[in-house]
């Protein structure tokens, strides 16, 4: 039976060992897990594998995929990962149990959009403490813990920080501590319990499993880890985990033997890059049917390591093939392991077909 291409293909079992490796890691520290759809786009299988596996919330970063988690799953409590724009606080409020924030003024619509609803807003107050990301300076987090505090139909429940997505730095036990010192102060200040401390995303899950978190963290925001099992710092394989949870697989639509080098006088490519060519004399080359409309080529990695990506443009992929494990002919598939950009973007591309398969084989 002829499947369409390009597409992704999901394997929810393997990434329900995932889920329920993880979960069960950060449960043991005594900490609640977001699981966070966005680099799947919310798709309905992965939802019902974390909430059929034990995630406490449901976490993405917009609007419109919390309305489908809301429509889908509307018993599990869901969180807002991006601090809203001023036009978007409605929103929030319709989708949103919880949401991240590191602006007063925000929180002012926030609680003015909130007005007449049934129960309050749950607000995590965002942290700086080196990334440089979303988030207060620690020397500014009490004033402002304390300005949202009396503002009505907002319950302020904690504290928050980002690491690893924007700046690199890594989590360590004196970062974690700052957040920890934050959230002292600003009981000491306001009275407020301020419970709830999530310390991060999949980047802190290596210091978790070594021991060195300290107990206070007790939130979590976990996605890249679960769905691609890899540990975030440096892209190894995360132990205990599985790395074969999704893949991409495109067809070959041309497949020719040709020189490695261009022919003739050359300017930009179509993407405005001068691009550099070794001449690797004549060589076979396979045309697929995706392109940077689709994904991010520098996130594949052919499952043939034998496949050597050489570019592409928007709608092409160009690999050569001269040294492939198996010989390849027209209309013959190839598969890709891809890596969290690639993953995001062939998930949120409307070209790709999404194929889910079950079982763990």
């Amino acid at each position: 039976m002829y499947t369409r291409t390009p597409r992704l293909e999901i394997y929810p079992d393997r990434i329900a060992e995932n889920v329920r490796y993880i979960l069960e890691m950060c449960h043991a520290h005594g900490a609640q897990v977001a699981c966070v759809s966005k680099v799947m786009c919310a798709h309905p299988v992965i939802l019902e594998v974390f909430v059929n596996n034990g995630a406490d919330m449901l976490a993405d970063s917009r609007a419109q995929n919390l309305k489908l988690i809301a429509e889908l799953h509307p018993q599990i409590p869901r969180l807002l990962l991006r601090p809203p724009a001023l036009g978007g606080v409605a929103d929030v409020i319709r989708y949103a149990d919880y949401s991240l924030h590191s602006s007063l003024e925000t929180l002012r619509q926030l609680s003015q959009a909130a007005e007449g609803s049934r129960f309050p807003h749950h607000v995590i107050v965002m942290v700086d403490v080196g990334d440089l990301r979303e988030g207060v300076w620690p020397d500014q987090v009490v004033s402002l813990v304390t300005a949202a505090a009396g503002l009505p139909n907002l319950e302020i429940a904690g504290l928050g920080t980002n690491l690893a997505c924007y700046g690199g730095v890594i989590p360590t036990p004196e970062n974690m501590q700052v957040l920890i010192n934050c959230r002292d102060a600003c009981r000491e200040a306001t009275g407020l319990s301020l419970d709830l401390l999530s310390g991060g995303n999949s980047a802190n899950l290596p210091l978790l499993a070594s021991g060195g978190m300290p107990p206070e963290i007790n939130h979590f925001r976990i996605g890249e880890a679960i769905i691609l099992g890899r540990n975030v710092l440096d892209r190894s394989a995360l132990p205990g985990t599985r790395q074969d949870g999704t893949r991409v697989v495109a067809e070959v639509i041309e497949l020719e033997s040709k020189p490695s080098i261009p022919i003739g006088p050359r300017g930009q490519d179509a993407f405005g890059d001068q691009v550099e060519f070794v001449d690797s004399g004549i060589r076979k080359r396979a045309l697929l049917n995706l392109g940077r409309q689709d994904v991010d080529i520098e996130g594949l990695m052919p499952e043939d390591e034998g496949i050597i990506i050489l570019g592409g443009s928007s709608d092409h992929l160009v690999l050569d093939v001269s040294d492939a494990h198996t010989a390849l002919k027209l209309g013959d598939e190839v598969a890709f392991i891809p890596s969290y950009s690639a993953l995001l973007a062939a998930s949120t591309s409307p070209y790709v077909e999404k194929v889910v398969i079950q079982g763990l084989s």
